[in-house]
């Protein structure tokens, strides 16, 4: 009975594919390899933190399938799903409980107010972070050479709504509202900036929080400034009561928004009151990207309408993969020294990391809300 414990505990650590103390690397013992992935799973988020994880679980499922060798030995690639709630507090208790969970690499987090404080966390234990949707610009300006995204990031997003603002829906006096997280206040201040350069004039700038569902105060105030749009930074389940309450005030201003907004779950909440709204998405519409209507089909058959990042998770989990097989190995630091080698055609597109590790090239679409659906207007490069 010793023995077979002992097997069983030695059987472990190479699946975890811890490296030391005599115990052999993962791709040398044909074990399990582990890889987290975390996002919201319970609470308001879930439809979009379980849409992150379903893609990079379909990705898993897919290379399994396929089979993967690593040091000439047949390995297989497990997923664990772990809820970070939105909060960056628990953000970092379930980086750490995946550090010690002995993953190689994890994928995620998703949102930019969770992926920032947890990064720290990979980053002092070595390990690889691929993050398929944060986008505030502070997630890789820290200078950490764990941390890679495969989207565009909230400057290039900034940019693109602040002058499509402007130019395009010809706005004059601008509110803008945001949500004080990282990704909302993060875009919120990239859009102004671009807002500012294109000619517009900003008569409000409001903040709320990413619990509230009550904005009429906020929109009662802007409605007195007589602004003709509102951006708003921040999510869907704050996103849709406030295109309600904006009709419900009369305010005849547009409401404007980012990825956080550009999603199914969004015109659920907002109903009617969706109508005419406009959010940008980083990337391409999901049927002009490569291999957007095959993924779409996959995806839906096994689980369902895509929300919005399911597609770059599922690109993410390829990336890290890419830099497995070109250091022929699972171990960390030599998975980190290939990836900024990476250079793979993914499902949004071509997937290759500049020197902080953000994406290159990330393209930015804006979509009209129209008839219960999401339309799109135009994507800026």
């Amino acid at each position: 009975m010793r023995t077979k414990h002992l097997l069983s505990a030695l059987f472990m650590a190479g699946a975890l594919g811890l490296a030391g103390c005599g115990d052999k690397p993962a791709e040398e013992s044909g074990a399990v390899i582990r890889i987290g992935s975390v996002a919201p799973l319970t609470g308001p988020q879930t439809h979009i933190g379980k849409d992150n994880e379903n893609g990079a679980r379909l990705a898993v499922d897919e290379i399994n399938a396929q089979g993967l060798q690593l040091g000439g030995k047949p390995v297989k690639l497990e997923l664990l799903g772990e809820d970070d709630q939105a909060e960056p507090k628990t953000a970092t208790i379930v980086a750490q409980k995946l550090v010690d969970a002995g993953v190689v690499a994890v994928i995620g987090h998703l949102n930019s107010g969770t992926t920032i404080p947890a990064s720290k966390i990979y980053h002092d234990a070595g390990i690889p972070q691929i993050s398929p949707s944060a986008t505030a610009v502070a997630y890789t300006a820290q200078g950490y050479k764990t941390a890679y995204r495969v989207m565009a990031n909230d400057a290039q997003q900034g940019k693109a709504l602040g002058q499509f603002a402007v130019v395009k829906m010809a706005a004059k006096k601008i509110a803008i509202i945001d949500d004080r997280t990282a990704y909302g206040q993060g875009l919120a201040d990239e859009f102004e900036k671009a807002a500012k350069e294109a000619g517009g004039e900003v008569v409000a700038r409001e903040f709320t929080n990413d619990k509230a569902t009550d904005f009429t105060a906020i929109l009662t105030s802007i409605k007195g400034k007589g602004a003709d749009l509102v951006f708003f930074g921040g999510m869907d389940p704050q996103g849709g009561p406030m295109a309600q309450q904006m009709k419900r005030l009369g305010l005849s201003a547009r409401l404007l928004g980012g990825d956080g907004l550009q999603n199914v779950n969004f015109l659920k909440l907002a109903g009617a009151d969706a109508e005419g709204v406009v959010a940008s998405s980083p990337g391409l519409p999901i049927d002009s990207m490569p291999g957007g209507p095959d993924f779409r089909k996959k995806f839906e058959a096994k689980y369902g309408v895509i929300q919005v990042y399911a597609p770059y998770a599922y690109d993410a989990v390829y990336a890290l993969v890419d830099a497995m097989k070109r250091a022929d190995s699972a171990e960390p630091a030599k998975v980190l020294a290939e990836l900024p080698k990476v250079d793979i055609q993914g499902v949004s597109g071509p997937v290759k990391f500049d020197a902080k590790g953000d994406t290159v090239g990330g393209a930015v679409t804006l979509y009209e809300a129209k008839g219960g659906a999401w339309q799109v207007l135009e994507t800026m490069k």
